[in-house]
């Protein structure tokens, strides 16, 4: 709807952070709107627009860095205490990691 109404980015911006703040969807809704979405002839004008999912792909994209970091440093022999230091990890999530 916002892309519908063509307002500029600004506009566009202070509309959808308001959704963003006051309308939480649960992963199952999310899921149902992305797929709603990919049928939609402008999909892509959608990936344009901020929203919650770029900051959850930036936060997972975070970790799985840190994971490979982990697994890294524990093969280069660096004790648990090191790497959660460095890492800001607990021990337990890293010797999840160290399998």
């Amino acid at each position: 709807m916002l892309k519908m109404m063509e307002l500029n980015p600004a506009r566009a911006r202070f509309i959808n952070d308001f959704f963003e703040k006051y309308l939480t969807l649960t992963e199952e809704e999310e899921e149902e709107l992305m797929r709603e979405i990919s049928h939609l002839e402008n999909a892509e004008e959608f990936t344009k627009l901020p929203n919650s999912w770029e900051e959850r792909g930036i936060r997972k994209g975070i970790e799985q860095g840190k994971e490979a970091l982990v697994l890294k440093m524990l093969a280069e022999g660096l004790s648990i205490d090191v790497i959660s230091k460095v890492t800001d990890l607990d021990k337990e999530t890293i010797m999840k990691l160290k399998g």
